[in-house]
C-alpha cells in the first residue's frame, strides 16, 4: 500500500498498530480509526504536493530556460523522481502521475488552471474566488472539482499571468485586462473590489482558428450571407461587429478578416492583443495602462490616431468602448476604407446610438446631426451576432447603414434570423435574406464583384 493511501486511511505511521518494538499488544483495546473526510484527503495530498514542490523548487537551476519546456520537464521528471525515493515516498503509479503534473503546472504552468486551459472542449474559465472554479462547455456553465490553496496562491497565478506582458494588479490598480501566450483573453479584479476574493475571467481561443466552413457548420451564418459579407470585405466596406458579451463578435472579426487581401497592410489595435489575422503584413498595436506613478498610460485613441501615420490600407479596432470612437470614425472617413471593429450593443440600432454617445465622450461639443452625419458616411454595414438562449451564437441581423432623413440615420436590415421554434432545448431557425438590395451595389461592383440576386432572395418565392 502506497504512503499516501495508508495516510488517507488513518495509517499515520508503521507503528499504529504494533509496539514501539514492534510486537503485537493485544492487552491494548484496538482503537477504531476515523475515516478521514474528503477535505481531509485533500488536505493530506496538498501537504505532499507542497513539500516535494519545495525541494524541487530548491533544487531547480533558477537560471534554467523556462522556454524550453520539454528540456525543462525533464529536469523536473528527474529531480522529482530523486526527491521521492530520497524521502521514501512511496506512491501508486496513478498517484505518482497526478502528483508529477499538479507540480509540474505549478512551476511550468498555471497551476491548476492548466488542466482547463489544455481542454479544448472548455471555452471560458470563470474563478470566483480560490475555492470556487466554474467553465463554460457547449454553452453551458458547469461548477467544477478544482480548487486553488487559497487566495494567495490563487493571486500568484494571476501575477505570472499578467506579469510577462508588462501588466500590474494590487491594492493601487485592482483589475487589469491581459492575454495568455496563446492569445485568449484575460480578465481579473482583486480585492477590496472583489468581495470573494480574486476574481479571474479566462475567454479561451481555439488553438486553431474557427474557420468560415466551421461558421456554416455551427448554424452561426449561411452560405449566402458569408458570400455577402466576404464580397463586403474584399470591396473595402467599414463594418462595424455588434453584439453582447460572449457572442462571438471577435471570432467573426477574425473570420472576416481572412478576405482582407495579402497584399495590404493590416494595422490591429487593442486592449489585449488577441485577433489572430493570417496575412503576413500586419502590424499588431496594444494600448498600455499606467505605470504605478500614474505615467506612461497609452489610450486605444492615441494608438488610432498614430496609426494614421503609418501608411495603413485598413485599420481594425478591436473594440471602440470610449471617445477612441471618434478616431475611428475619421479614419474610415479619411481615406481608410475596409475599416472594421468591433462594439457592445443590443441591436444594430443601438450600435449607432453607443457609437455616438461614445463620440461625444471626446469632449469636442459636437452637434448630434454633425456626429450623426460622421457615423451615418462612415459606417457602411453593421453584422449583429447574439448569444441564444441554448448558448449557440449566430448572426441575427446583417444591417446596412443607407444614410440620413432629417435628423435621423436610416438603416436597413438585408439578413434577418427568423426563428422557427425550439426543439429539444435547441433554437431552431434560419438567417434570411430580407429581399432587399443594399445601395452600396455599386462599390461591391465596382471591385470586379458580381453577386447574384438569389443572394438577397430576390425572384426566390418567400415562405415567410
Amino acid at each position: 500500500m502506497s504512503l499516501l493511501r495508508r495516510i488517507e486511511q488513518g495509517h499515520t505511521t508503521p507503528q499504529s498498530e504494533e509496539g514501539e518494538g514492534g510486537s503485537k499488544a493485544p492487552h491494548q483495546p484496538a482503537r477504531r480509526v476515523p475515516q478521514p473526510t474528503v477535505s481531509t484527503q485533500r488536505d493530506t495530498f496538498s501537504d505532499l504536493k507542497l513539500r516535494v514542490q519545495n525541494r524541487l523548487l530548491a533544487e531547480l537551476d533558477p537560471k534554467m530556460d523556462v522556454s524550453k519546456v520539454s528540456e525543462v520537464r525533464n529536469t523536473i521528471l528527474d529531480l522529482f523522481e530523486q526527491v521521492l525515493t530520497e524521502e521514501n515516498i512511496i506512491l501508486s503509479r496513478p498517484e505518482r502521475a497526478r502528483l508529477f503534473e499538479q507540480i509540474s503546472a505549478e512551476i511550468l504552468g498555471f497551476g491548476p488552471l492548466q488542466p482547463l486551459l489544455e481542454d479544448e472542449t472548455i471555452t471560458e474559465v470563470m474563478v470566483n474566488g480560490a475555492k470556487n472554479l466554474y467553465i463554460e462547455r457547449a454553452g453551458k456553465i458547469l461548477k467544477v472539482p478544482v480548487t486553488f490553496e487559497s487566495n494567495e496562491h490563487l493571486m500568484r497565478i494571476i501575477d505570472r499571468i499578467v506579469a510577462p506582458i508588462g501588466r500590474r494588479v494590487d491594492e493601487s490598480s485592482p483589475y487589469v485586462d491581459a492575454r495568455l501566450p496563446d492569445g485568449s483573453r484575460v480578465n481579473a479584479i482583486i480585492p477590496p473590489l472583489s468581495l470573494v476574493g480574486p476574481v479571474l475571467t479566462v475567454r479561451k481561443f481555439a488553438k486553431n482558428p474557427i474557420t468560415f466552413e466551421q461558421l456554416i457548420d455551427f448554424g452561426s451564418i449561411t452560405p449566402e450571407s458569408l458570400q455577402f459579407m466576404k464580397a463586403c470585405v474584399e470591396s473595402r466596406l467599414n463594418i462595424v461587429i455588434s453584439g453582447g458579451t460572449g457572442s462571438g463578435k471577435t471570432t467573426l472579426l477574425n473570420v472576416l478578416s481572412q478576405f482582407i487581401p495579402s497584399d495590404e497592410r493590416i494595422i490591429t489595435i487593442e486592449n489585449a492583443a488577441e485577433l489572430q489575422l493570417r496575412q503576413e503584413h500586419v502590424v499588431t498595436l496594444e494600448s498600455r495602462p499606467p505605470n504605478i506613478e500614474g505615467k506612461g498610460e497609452v489610450t486605444i485613441r492615441q494608438l488610432v490616431i498614430n496609426s494614421l501615420r503609418m501608411r495603413p490600407d485598413r485599420i481594425i479596432v478591436g473594440e471602440v468602448r470610449d471617445d477612441a470612437a471618434l478616431d475611428m470614425l475619421q479614419a474610415m472617413n479619411t481615406g481608410h476604407d475596409g475599416s472594421m471593429t468591433t462594439a457592445h450593443s443590443n441591436s444594430p440600432r443601438d450600435s449607432l446610438a453607443r457609437i455616438e454617445t461614445m463620440v461625444m465622450m471626446a469632449g469636442m461639443e459636437l452637434p448630434v446631426r454633425a456626429i450623426r452625419e460622421q457615423i451615418a458616411s462612415a459606417v457602411d454595414l453593421i453584422i449583429h451576432q447574439e448569444r441564444l438562449r441554448d448558448g449557440t451564437r449566430k448572426v441575427v441581423n446583417i444591417t446596412e447603414v443607407s444614410g440620413m432623413e432629417g435628423d435621423i440615420i436610416t438603416m436597413t436590415d438585408l439578413f434577418l434570423f427568423e426563428q422557427t421554434g425550439i426543439e429539444d432545448g435547441k433554437v431552431m431557425g434560419r438567417l434570411r435574406p430580407t429581399g432587399l438590395r443594399p445601395k452600396f451595389m455599386d462599390k461591391i461592383e465596382a471591385s470586379g464583384i458580381h453577386l447574384p440576386a438569389s443572394i438577397f432572395g430576390i425572384g426566390e418565392r418567400r415562405r415567410y
